[in-house]
């Protein structure tokens, strides 16, 4: 990266950091942007050139950290993404509704990271198969992890889905993806991948 490119991730850490450690300390409702912004020892102008929120900088400090790597079986690889964080992070989205929201809507940012780990391991794969597989995978873990937050903090009478589970949740609505994910990168190239269009013919 060049300088620039890092001095502005190094100053997204300090905010998603900053916004955390008081989240944790205050309780998210009793955080300002204003007093993330001084922690990270940034204006709040700048603030607002990464982040629209404080929820959106504390679920950023939640996820953190947590890079796709597709170097195991992928549902494995996106069960590990999304079920990584500290327990004390987790249970902050337990306690707020905006948080909790925030997360959901965040979850299909794999879907970048996903689709270069796809076109890495198999260049000639077609690029519009790569962004739908990676889009169903983004879904398919939105919906569990809605669940799953729905569940835990706003239980539905007959459905019992403990906080744990996630990981099974995130498998159970990866199943169908399974083949395709495991076919596109089997180790020993078993299946070929989905082969990139042809140019359409002339008129």
């Amino acid at each position: 990266m060049s300088l620039r490119e890092r001095k502005k991730q190094a100053t997204r850490e300090a905010l998603r950091t900053a916004a955390l450690r008081l989240a944790l300390e205050r309780g998210p409702e009793n955080v300002r942007v204003d007093d993330i912004a001084e922690a990270a020892g940034v204006s709040p102008r700048t603030y607002n050139n990464y982040f629209s929120s404080r929820e959106e900088a504390i679920v950023a400090g939640v996820t953190a950290g947590r890079l796709f790597a597709a170097d195991r079986p992928v549902v494995d690889a996106v069960v590990a993404h999304y079920t990584e964080p500290a327990p004390e992070a987790f249970m902050l989205l337990m306690r707020s509704p905006a948080l909790r929201a925030c997360y959901a809507d965040t979850v299909t940012a794999i879907e970048g990271p996903l689709v270069a780990a796809i076109v890495a391991r198999a260049p000639d794969v077609d690029p519009l198969a790569a962004e739908a597989l990676a889009a169903a995978v983004g879904a398919a873990a939105r919906v569990a992890i809605r669940h799953w937050l729905r569940a835990a903090t706003e239980p539905l009478p007959g459905i019992v889905v403990p906080a744990g589970s996630l990981p099974d949740l995130l498998r159970a609505a990866l199943a169908p993806l399974r083949p395709a994910l495991d076919a596109l990168f089997s180790p020993d190239g078993a299946a070929a991948p989905p082969a990139r269009r042809a140019a359409a013919p002339g008129p």
